[in-house]
């Protein structure tokens, strides 16, 4: 059992020879499985574990101690705090810009834009959480400038983060408004633009500006700032691109 043990721990310490623990806002977690594959294809020593979580959620068990070395934030708000308190050691620097659509697993009429949630035969109109999602945060400005909010709102049910919203639609709600970067996932490819869903009029809301840091206690490691960069390179920018992300 001894050498059992010897042996597994071998070859793990093998196989990855650091491991970093980077905090991800669950609408990345679309594409972090791509980005983590082709970061080790470059740095195959180095283990890269995955946090997902909404980015208030992430932000204050940070702040609690948590022992995450990056933050991939939904936005700019929640690193810059970070930053402002010290916690972090560099300014968030926007790694993509994300982006609304609206989902059914249903065939609905999208030719009629937005408005289509106000139809009776949508009843459970699923959305993140405003206060701790940017993404839920955008859904509710699109829907107030669309003049709709007042008409819809008894009709909303709150997820607790972007990734979660997705589940809400595939489950219960008639509708939900979502990530758009969910959309490229291997179980979501099936669904077309245009039948099952269409991107929501980005003149609405505000851009949804991703933002990146490192934190403090991560400061001295080289590993980390190699993910950090990595995550700035055009290969990492061509899977953002291959999830609906914009990047520069």
């Amino acid at each position: 059992m001894k050498k059992f043990v010897f042996l597994f721990l071998f070859v793990t310490v093998s196989l990855f020879g650091t491991e970093i623990t980077i905090a991800v806002a669950a609408n990345v977690s679309y594409a972090i499985l791509d980005l983590k594959k082709e970061f080790n294809k470059i740095h195959p020593n180095t283990e890269v574990k995955v946090i997902l979580g909404s980015s208030g959620k992430l932000t204050a068990q940070i702040k609690n101690g948590a022992p995450y070395d990056v933050f991939m934030s939904a936005n700019m708000k929640y690193p810059k705090a970070l930053f402002d308190q010290k916690i972090a050691i560099n300014k968030p620097a926007v790694y993509a810009k994300g982006s609304l659509a609206y989902f059914s697993k249903n065939i609905k009429n999208f030719s009629k834009g937005i408005a289509l949630v106000k139809d009776n035969s949508i009843d459970i109109i699923a959305v993140a959480n405003p206060k701790t999602a940017p993404y839920g945060k955008a859904t509710l400005e699109a829907m107030k400038k669309a003049d709709i909010y007042e008409r819809i709102k008894s009709k909303l049910v709150y997820a607790e983060s972007i990734s979660q919203t997705v589940s809400y639609v595939m489950t219960a709600a008639d509708i939900g408004f979502i990530a758009k970067s969910s959309l490229y996932s291997d179980k979501m490819r099936q669904y077309k633009k245009g039948l099952h869903w269409e991107d929501v009029d980005t003149t609405l809301y505000t851009p949804i500006n991703q933002g990146i840091v490192i934190l403090k206690d991560a400061k001295d490691r080289d590993e980390v700032k190699e993910f950090y960069d990595f995550i700035f390179s055009t290969s990492a920018k061509n899977i953002f691109t291959s999830y609906g992300y914009l990047v520069k």
